[in-house]
């Protein structure tokens, strides 16, 4: 929409609403990234837009659309080489994309990157099904791939089921570890995305969502409180059922960032909700229990470079975990909650 937009505001004659149209991701003019290159130590490409996959909480497919996008691989290949980060984050919502040929395009653009010597250590995002193909793994890893993220959710079927998870739960969650293991064999660590306060979670199922998290080979963790956004089948389901605990837009979506409930669950409350999440998360991100992680990422990667990212990931989350205790200046949090006691189980 933004050409007609700055056409008719040249023209003085601005429309009240501008609704866009999906289309083909090739030939664009390159991103200026030198306009940022002084101020950020990541840069960053997307090589892919949409996503069919349409689960429940997510507003991908409703912002994006359902229909899998790609970028040309010549074109993401130049991109790449006018970026003079070392650091880079693909921030695809999947990488490897759906189905085999999606996943040759991933392998090409990873065997680009090596053949033009673009050397870049990078992370992104993809679906369990990233260790299905070895040459993927592979590719990637040559490449530069250090980190993958990629959403887990949850630990049961029940919950899986709720959130409309399809991949994970056709490949089962118990195949979990046996995918962690794959990817970390290619030297690659794994970052993955837990949601809480699902209609079927109780103040002990998510005690016991965070004791399978602390019990597995999984390097750094993203804790979510379910937040349903706008265009999600979620929010739609929320707004027809009354359980939406702030209305009044626009001035009410500051509470919807993911990290303090927004809805009324069927099993717990959102103060209880909020204290469970709080213990848990100072037993996942207490200084002990990440540096005891980053050394069980060390056995199992053998790799120092991915087990570090693991390392860093855990503090960032940390950070953004307990920002208005830190920012208070708080001293049980300013020095990265060292207490043993404060990490006990709720």
């Amino acid at each position: 929409v933004w050409k007609n937009l700055i056409c008719d505001f040249e023209a003085d004659n601005m429309k009240s609403r501008y609704v866009g149209e999906l289309l083909p991701m090739g030939g664009h003019a390159l991103p200026r990234h030198d306009l940022l290159s002084n101020e950020y130590s990541f840069s960053a490409v997307q090589t892919s837009r949409g996503c069919p996959m349409q689960c429940d909480f997510c507003s991908v497919s409703a912002f994006n659309g359902c229909h899998y996008r790609q970028r040309p691989i010549e074109e993401i290949l130049d991109e790449l080489e006018i970026i003079s980060q070392k650091l880079l984050f693909f921030f695809d919502d999947n990488i490897i994309g759906y189905g085999k040929q999606a996943q040759e395009r991933a392998i090409e653009l990873f065997k680009g990157m090596v053949s033009r010597g673009i050397k870049k250590h990078w992370v992104s995002q993809a679906s369990l099904n990233f260790a299905d193909n070895t040459e993927v793994l592979k590719w990637a890893a040559k490449a530069g791939c250090k980190q993958i993220f990629i959403g887990l959710e949850a630990e049961t079927e029940d919950q899986l089921r709720e959130t409309g998870k399809k991949l994970n739960l056709r490949m089962g969650v118990d195949n979990y570890r046996n995918v962690i293991r794959r990817i970390h064999r290619y030297g690659i660590s794994v970052n993955a995305g837990f949601i809480f306060g699902m209609d079927h979670d109780t103040a002990e199922s998510i005690n016991r969502r965070f004791d399978y998290m602390l019990g597995s080979d999984i390097d750094s963790f993203q804790t979510t409180i379910l937040t349903p956004l706008p265009g999600t089948a979620l929010f739609k389901k929320f707004m027809a059922e009354e359980r939406l605990l702030y209305t009044n837009f626009p001035d009410d979506w500051k509470y919807y960032d993911y990290a303090e409930p927004v809805i009324q669950p069927k099993h717990i409350t959102p103060d209880e909700l909020t204290a469970v999440m709080k213990q848990n998360l100072i037993r996942l991100y207490n200084r002990h229990s990440v540096r005891k992680r980053f050394h069980r990422s060390l056995l199992t990667i053998r790799r120092l470079e991915p087990a570090w990212w693991g390392y860093v990931t855990n503090y960032n989350y940390y950070c953004m975990a307990f920002e208005k205790e830190i920012r208070s200046g708080d001293p049980r949090y300013s020095h990265w909650l060292v207490s043993e006691k404060a990490a006990t189980r709720p």
